[in-house]
């Protein structure tokens, strides 16, 4: 009856944003004005019961309802009930149900609390966030119901991919939806910009604390996505940019630039038509990572292989929703202004430098992940990794740190570099010293040399905007920019470090053996079997010591057998320390045959490694804290705003009365 009630609101959360497309549409006509008042209701309903559908999905999985064809290949009655709720997303149809889930959901909460925009603006993105979701709610209706029931029954379920069976999986792919609806929000904001013809400040300012939301929850999501694949694939990286990786990272550069646009537009109002051009980029790269993970075209452990036929639905609404988009800026694009002009050496010169070089690195990142894909179809087999994607994406990414660490000290419209000359001294020298320690030490790559020396300089120079300013007194936004900036430091440092001082060994040890990896020294004490609640392993008990006189520490990384379904992984075991992480993998058992048994073991020494995921939090944090600040801003201003019409409407009562007075 859960899964009936749960279908039954998909079909009508469908049938209303139907109605919201058709409301919205007609009420930007004379004829169809009337129908202006019925948009805002009809998108907070269909929000509701997008998420009464995602809620009864919820349930049939918590209760393992096997009745329900997706519960039954994708769940297990033995599993930990956080893992039985983690599955109702952690496959393909669940995913998509959560993808509109969040996009109603959000589109009601702009209907509701969005007061700034003027009323035909609001409408067409009402309209366009109601087309979107559509195409949407007819994948899941006609080619993914989730919903599905399946007879006869089977005695038990296939159970979640073992690999996917980890607390940080069971959040990662939330927040990277969190992410992507925002930016269908801020799509559906620059098409209704677009077709109102009204691109400005207003516009910039309602669409800002979307993007920025959005930009916050990407950013959490592939960090914790990329920590999430460091300790559980047991392969010692934290980055293989790999397709499904970079289906992540474009919409989060997409996004970055977006962020600073819409700030430059929403504050001094330039980069009108910059602007929507970067909302409609920032969302098609989100529609090309979702074609990517569930068209079937990709391998890879996070990809949902499904049948070419989805994969071609799919297909079609990126190329109707993005292909519609584009059309229509370059349509209306001649109607979009210029907006105020500025100087090229200026804070909005260094900005859209910036967004120059972001622009690139997308390019650079979306030419690799698609041309395998291209000359396979071809008939050729091509593997596009880190040589390609680290020196191409270096020559972008280095002259954008430059100028990020100088251009907040920048002005306005328009200054001078003699200005900040003196700042720009300590940076300076710091990256110069950094250089000069790395190429001491010896044996150290360009590119780590390079990012050593710009994290230093970049470290200082986030701070730099706070020089002068009464710290109480200074706005959110300031100081997320400035936790922001550093946190980009911090991740680059740890990024640099990984990469330069790294040492692996990969041995195999008898029981009461010792071996040393990097500074610290590693014995096999024993190795024992173990049980869980749905697998067997086996666990290794390692005593490590950093250096001669260290204490002595146990950790246990485990080979662990799954059996629903069957599969075996590798659990590695983390030794964090201020300067770095030990990584222990367990590995199979070795001449058992011939009496003397040994255990493989591979090790790291990782120096500085946690700071990447470090800063990625700060950069997270940043984001948070000028979301804050803007809100809290806005929320004054409407405040204000209504304050003054109460005023005048009680100035004006007031007069009425006193004329009613007079004889």
């Amino acid at each position: 009856m859960i899964a009936e009630l749960g279908l039954a609101a998909l079909w009508l959360a469908a049938a209303l944003a139907g109605l919201q497309l058709i409301a919205g549409a007609l009420a930007l006509t004379q004829r169809g004005a009337g129908l202006a008042g019925i948009v805002r209701p009809v998108a907070a309903v269909q929000g509701a019961l997008a998420l009464i559908a995602f809620a009864c999905l919820i349930a049939v999985f918590a209760t393992t309802d096997l009745s329900v064809k997706l519960v039954a290949m994708n769940s297990h009655s033995m599993k930990p009930l956080i893992f039985k709720i983690a599955g109702a997303w952690g496959n393909h149809e669940g995913s998509m149900l959560l993808w509109v889930t969040v996009m109603g959901v959000a589109g009601g909460f702009v209907a509701l609390i969005e007061k700034r925009l003027p009323e035909p603006m609001l409408l067409a993105t009402l309209a366009g966030q109601a087309f979107v979701s559509l195409g949407f709610y007819a994948f899941l209706l006609i080619a993914s119901n989730p919903f599905e029931r399946l007879f006869p029954v089977p005695e038990e379920g296939n159970g979640l991919n073992p690999l996917l069976q980890d607390l940080g999986l069971a959040f990662h792919p939330p927040t990277l939806y969190l992410g992507y609806v925002g930016l269908s929000v801020a799509f559906s904001f620059a098409i209704g910009a677009l077709v109102t013809r009204q691109v400005g400040p207003a516009f910039a300012r309602a669409m800002r604390p979307w993007v920025l939301g959005a930009w916050i929850f990407l950013t959490l999501g592939i960090t914790a996505g990329s920590y999430w694949a460091y300790y559980e694939l047991g392969w010692g990286g934290w980055w293989f940019w790999d397709p499904v990786e970079n289906a992540s990272l474009m919409p989060w550069l997409a996004a970055t630039a977006l962020l600073h646009s819409v700030s430059v537009l929403a504050a001094r109002d330039a980069l009108r038509a910059w602007t929507v051009m970067l909302g409609v980029v920032a969302f098609s790269m989100s529609m090309i990572g979702t074609f990517l993970v569930r068209s079937g075209i990709l391998t890879s452990v996070h990809a949902f292989a499904v049948d070419p036929e989805r994969g071609s639905f799919i297909l079609a609404l990126l190329a109707i929703n993005i292909g519609g988009a584009l059309t229509l800026f370059a349509l209306r694009a001649g109607t979009v202004t210029e907006g105020e002009r500025f100087a090229p050496v200026s804070r909005e010169g260094a900005l859209v430098f910036n967004n120059v070089m972001l622009s690139a690195i997308l390019g650079i990142v979306l030419f690799g992940t698609l041309y395998p894909l291209v000359a396979e179809a071809m008939g050729a087999k091509v593997s596009v990794g880190p040589p390609y994607f680290n020196p191409m994406g270096a020559l972008f990414a280095v002259p954008m740190l430059v100028v990020l660490a100088v251009g907040p000290m920048l002005r306005w419209r328009r200054d001078s570099f003699a200005r900040i000359g003196k700042s720009l001294v300590i940076p300076a020298m710091l990256v110069g010293a950094g250089v000069i320690a790395m190429v001491a030490v010896g044996g150290v790559g360009l590119l780590p040399t390079l990012g050593f020396a710009l994290a230093l300089g970049l470290a200082w120079a986030s701070v730099l905007p706070l020089k002068d300013r009464n710290l109480r007194r200074t706005p959110l936004p300031i100081w997320g920019m400035v936790l922001a900036h550093f946190g980009i430091a911090v991740s680059l440092f740890g990024m640099s470090c990984e990469s330069a001082f790294s040492v692996e060994k990969l041995v195999a040890v008898k029981i009461g053996e010792a071996t040393q990896v990097g500074p610290w020294q590693v014995k096999l004490d024993a190795v024992e079997p173990m049980a869980g609640p749905n697998w067997t392993a086996l666990e290794a008990r390692l005593l490590v010591r950093y250096g001669d006189h260290g204490k002595v520490v146990q950790i246990d990384p485990q080979s662990r057998n799954f059996w629903a379904p069957p599969q075996q992984t590798s659990e590695s075991a983390l030794l964090t320390r201020w300067n770095g992480q030990l990584y222990a993998v367990l590995g199979g058992e070795a001449d058992a045959k011939s009496g003397a048994s040994r255990w493989q073991l591979r090790l790291w020494w990782k120096p500085f490694v946690p700071l990447i995921w470090l800063g990625g939090l700060l950069i997270a944090l940043g984001g948070v804290l000028a979301l804050a600040g803007r809100v809290a801003s806005d929320v004054r201003r409407i405040f204000a705003r209504e304050k003054i019409a109460y005023r005048r409407g009680r100035m004006a009562q007031l007069d009425a009365e006193q004329q009613g007075e007079r004889p």
